[in-house]
């Protein structure tokens, strides 16, 4: 079952087309990742996507209710945390969250959530006392107050440390196992790699293709690299020898393979072994969702 269906989506702020004709869908309970560079148009196709925005044209779908349409009442089911958050400046937690339970008519008690965001000791601090993890946490709460079947996170951890980040991780691995569906926007490739069960690549606006991670990198044709030990007679056989290869080079005693054949390294072995040529210190590059996204992106920088 869909929970989000976004059809030719599209949002020009004068003369810039931020959201060009976007069509994508997400099943319900997953984690959905959109991935693209600075200015590809994933904020803005959040904001629409959650009806935050108004498009220019194009439908957006959520829990089978017109998103552009339906008003307030979506957010009894949705919520948001976004990127571009201010607070005012002498707010405490506890008043924020008062505010946003108010505005729904079965709002969830917050206070479990603080206790499960380790925020219990903070709720009468001032937002402006807390860390940037805490108040990113802060805004999972705020988004997590309606008891939301769909959660909209953009760029969550930008800016955390690394251990602040991985906390937020398991946090977002708990909405999942809550049958939340999530639909998050990330830089992070590693991020996207650990959480997401779908991924979106758009680029200067355009879908470039949605797909599982490793989906996305098989899509991308990307070449294994095998790096080892040997002597010139190595890297001279297996040119003569060995297929569905790119290339076979020889610098500084170390001979590199590449080729678009993940198994490539048996065929390596066997042939070196097989001619009893000598060869150690093998090292294996195998491409991943970076590599994926740095070919199949940046298409404004490229231009």
């Amino acid at each position: 079952m869909n929970v989000i269906e976004v059809k030719n989506l599209t949002k020009t702020y004068k003369d810039f087309k931020a959201v060009d004709d976007v069509s994508f869908t997400v099943e319900e309970g997953i984690i959905f990742g959109m991935l693209g560079p600075n200015g590809a148009g994933k904020t803005t196709t959040i904001e629409c996507a959650a009806g935050l925005k108004k498009p220019d044209s194009g439908q957006v779908r959520i829990l089978d209710m017109d998103a552009l349409r339906v008003g307030k009442k979506l957010y009894d089911f949705v919520g948001v945390q976004l990127q571009e958050t201010s607070y005012q400046d002498k707010i405490k937690v506890k008043e924020l969250c008062d505010f946003f339970a108010s505005m729904y008519e079965n709002s969830s008690d917050y206070e479990p959530l603080l206790a499960r965001f380790n925020l219990t000791a903070k709720k009468n601090n001032y937002m402006t006392q807390l860390s940037g993890g805490e108040k990113q946490k802060v805004a999972i709460i705020l988004a997590l107050i309606a008891n939301p079947k769909v959660v909209f996170l953009d760029e969550l951890t930008t800016g955390l440390d690394p251990q602040a980040r991985r906390e937020m991780w398991a946090y977002i691995k708990e909405l999942k196992a809550e049958g939340r569906t999530v639909f998050m926007t990330t830089h992070y490739m590693e991020e996207a790699e650990f959480l997401c069960d779908q991924i979106c690549l758009i680029d200067v606006g355009k879908i470039v293709i949605t797909d599982t991670v490793e989906g996305v990198i098989e899509h991308a044709k990307l070449e294994t690299e095998v790096r080892f030990k040997a002597g010139k007679e190595a890297a001279d056989y297996l040119r003569g020898n060995l297929s569905e290869v790119r290339a076979v080079e020889y610098t500084e005693g170390f001979v590199k393979v590449f080729s678009e054949k993940e198994d490539i390294i048996t065929d390596i072995i066997l042939l070196l072994n097989g001619k009893h040529i000598a060869y150690k210190q093998i090292d294996i590059h195998r491409p991943g969702l970076e590599d994926a996204f740095l070919k199949l992106t940046g298409k404004a920088w490229r231009d």
